[in-house]
């Protein structure tokens, strides 16, 4: 019988811009603080998995082995770096739990962390333009955000302009960043301002404007994963109902369409594997690195048919006291983006909903959580189901 993995703790940076801070000294904001979470020892930690993008955001690369100079005690303890675009930090995770399912260890401790901000600007663009096809993306305008601004642009195409949809989610989640401490940017913009081209609110890869794009972002976050019989004997468990990955291919000619195939099939077996509807789950942390790609993702949940998420945005459904909240930390738009930490970040926050550890963030209530991260356009794809254990 494969072991039960359970998160057990967690610690997350405030994520921003953070001049003085380098990769070593955002890996220290999280690293202790999340073992003490969890109630467990350095010593007593089988394995370190570390989520971490760099391509030369930081002259500083192996950041696995940057852990024990945070944490001196866990010198001797294997550490190992993953990478999978913007969603590294999932990567790390899953890692994590194959080792603890495995039977190799019963104690993993994650990390995702990012410094983003050190680079000039020029600079930034080409290293994110790594997460497309460079040898068919390459000639897109604006990076990586030309690449969604196509996707929108197509989208926009098949189903009418719905810059009122993709505002109405960037205010959304501008909105709920406003309670969540950790967060970048903690101001309720309104969907006015966001619906707006103006010298604050410019086209950044049109119909993209820079509300639908997420934060450029230092930060890091952690958790402790255990297996279900030390799980039992800590003080919070987190059990992951499912986990899931599916990939797409990297190039956008391939796909033929803006639909994101990979991601469906994602929610559809995490959701059948967990034996759970949509409508089961009392929040959804999801990956809008741009407003189009979480438009996309509700369809793709099945949260609406294909070619209607923006139904979803426009009749409340995914705000706060909607039937289904979507991001009420705020998501990538308000608290940030710092590429390796993102995925660890998401099970942060959906961990403190359901420990009723959320502060204002609190969805009331909440037993149940999805968690999407995806790495590219929707090409590797990671759902998890999770619940409270106790």
């Amino acid at each position: 019988m494969t072991p039960q993995v359970c998160i057990a703790g967690w610690a997350h940076s405030p994520f921003g811009k953070h001049d003085a801070l380098d990769v070593e000294d955002l890996i220290r904001l999280v690293a202790q603080p999340a073992l003490d979470d969890a109630g467990v020892e350095a010593a007593q930690v089988d394995a370190i998995f570390l989520g971490t993008f760099n391509n030369g955001l930081s002259p500083q690369d192996f950041g696995a082995a940057l852990v024990a100079m945070a944490v001196p005690a866990l010198r001797h303890t294997p550490a190992t770096r993953l990478e999978n675009a913007c969603a590294t930090g999932s990567a790390a995770l899953h890692a994590a739990m194959h080792y603890i399912e495995s039977g190799a260890g019963k104690i993993a401790l994650v990390l995702g962390v990012e410094k983003m901000t050190g680079v000039p600007n020029d600079k930034l663009i080409d290293v994110l333009r790594s997460g497309s096809y460079r040898k068919e993306e390459d000639r897109i305008d604006h990076g990586f955000a030309g690449v969604f601004g196509q996707v929108a642009s197509e989208y926009f195409a098949e189903h009418g302009d719905q810059s009122l949809a993709l505002a109405t989610i960037a205010a959304k989640n501008h909105r709920n960043g406003v309670h969540n401490p950790y967060a970048q940017f903690r101001r309720d913009l309104g969907v006015d301002f966001c619906n707006t081209v103006s010298d604050k609110n410019p086209l950044v890869a049109a119909p993209l404007r820079r509300t639908d794009c997420s934060l450029v972002s230092d930060g890091s976050a952690a958790l402790v994963l255990v297996s279900g019989d030390v799980a039992r004997t800590l003080d919070k468990a987190i059990k992951f109902r499912s986990t899931v990955q599916v990939n797409d291919f990297l190039p956008l000619s391939l796909r033929k369409d803006h639909y994101f195939g990979g991601a469906s099939q994602a929610w559809s077996k995490g959701l059948k594997e967990a034996g759970v509807g949509l409508f089961d789950l009392d929040l959804v942390e999801t990956h809008d690195c741009f407003t189009i790609a979480e438009m996309l993702e509700y369809e793709a949940m099945g949260l609406t048919p294909r070619g209607k998420g923006w139904q979803a945005a426009l009749d409340g459904t995914t705000a706060r006291e909607g039937k289904l909240p979507v991001n009420p930390s705020g998501g990538l738009k308000a608290k940030g983006h710092p590429l390796g930490a993102t995925g660890v970040s998401l099970h942060v926050m959906a961990a403190m909903q359901l420990m009723h550890a959320a502060g204002d963030m609190q969805i009331p209530n909440a037993t149940l959580a999805g968690v999407f991260n995806m790495g590219g356009a929707a090409v590797a794809n990671y759902v998890s189901i999770l619940e409270r254990a106790r």
